[in-house]
């Protein structure tokens, strides 16, 4: 009997081993992964090689955070390579598991452009891909930590949206009546810095807009609005942001010097922001661009008066 147990104990270790992977088949596996390296974007058949929490805080970033402002989070299209124009070439130089359901894999990473020469001005890299066995599958579970920046950056990102969700109810609320109206107002907001005090309070400078529309099939017709710079006090009540007071610019022959004094150590970027068209425009772009998807309307392009219209979408 006991010699009995002793084989079946053996042909269970014999099973195992064979089923256990390779340092090899993990190395390929891994290299194979690195395909779905999230840098530059979120590659849409990653979430067959990406865990479900990995995956789900990635979707988050790459494709449901509002931008206000062009590129507002460029860092995340940084994991591996810069923004040089060089493509990552990948190396998986080993593969250490930490127990039988999680394995870290050391990547080299070399920048190469796309005639397949290497940028020689670049260091070769070291990077982290961390791997966990789930159903039978090894998939991505983090790439150099980052998974924890990007649930800090998601909670950061959604109280700033959060003030500025207030500082547009402020406007439609207090200034856009003072229009003529249209069936829609949608503010662009052009943060120039935003000031934390250490009570509940904030000053958040910018130089914000009303814009009044009308819907005409696919497209946003201009009604009215106009500028309205200065210094907002955001105050908390509970898990609530709300503008508590609003100190603006001055119209005509002192609208520099009162500039100067609500701005303070901020003017110099204020006045180069509002001076700039280019700017409002691509900012208005994009925060018609967040309201359209929304409230979910079938929209395409907006249209100023005696203007050709512009695309959104």
């Amino acid at each position: 009997m006991k010699k009995l147990k002793k084989t079946l104990y053996i042909v269970i270790f014999i099973v195992l081993a064979a089923c256990a992977p390779t340092e090899k088949q993990l190395k390929e596996r891994a290299t194979e992964l690195c395909r779905y390296i999230p840098d530059h974007e979120l590659l849409t058949q990653s979430r067959d090689y990406l865990t479900e929490d990995f995956y789900v805080v990635l979707d988050t970033m790459f494709n449901h955070l509002p931008e206000d402002e062009e590129l507002d989070h460029e860092w995340l299209y940084y994991f591996v390579t810069s923004n040089g124009g060089t493509i990552a070439d990948y190396e998986v130089q080993s593969v250490e598991k930490s127990d039988e359901t999680h394995a870290v894999a050391t990547v080299l990473v070399k920048q190469r452009w796309e005639d397949g020469s290497f940028d020689e001005t670049t260091d070769v890299e070291e990077h982290r891909l961390y791997m966990e066995l789930i159903d039978g599958k090894w998939l991505m579970s983090d790439f150099d930590e980052h998974k924890a920046d990007c649930v800090r950056y998601i909670a950061i990102s959604r109280a700033e949206q959060n003030i500025r969700d207030s500082i547009r109810a402020y406007l439609v609320r207090e200034i856009g009546p003072h229009y003529m109206q249209g069936e829609l107002c949608v503010p662009t907001l052009m943060v120039v810095a935003e000031d934390d005090c250490e009570t509940e309070i904030a000053f958040v400078y910018g130089d914000f807009w009303i814009e009044w529309y009308n819907i005409a099939g696919d497209t946003l017709k201009f009604v009215s609005g106009g500028n309205h710079s200065g210094r907002m006090t955001i105050s908390q009540d509970g898990e609530t942001y709300y503008v508590s007071a609003f100190w603006q610019t001055a119209d005509g022959a002192r609208n520099e010097s009162s500039a100067k004094e609500i701005f303070g150590t901020h003017y110099d970027v204020y006045a180069g922001m509002h001076a700039n068209p280019d700017v409002h425009e691509a900012c208005r772009r994009l925060q018609l661009q967040n309201y359209i998807r929304r409230h979910n309307l079938n929209v395409h392009y907006y249209q100023d008066y005696g203007q050709p219209a512009k695309q959104i979408l």
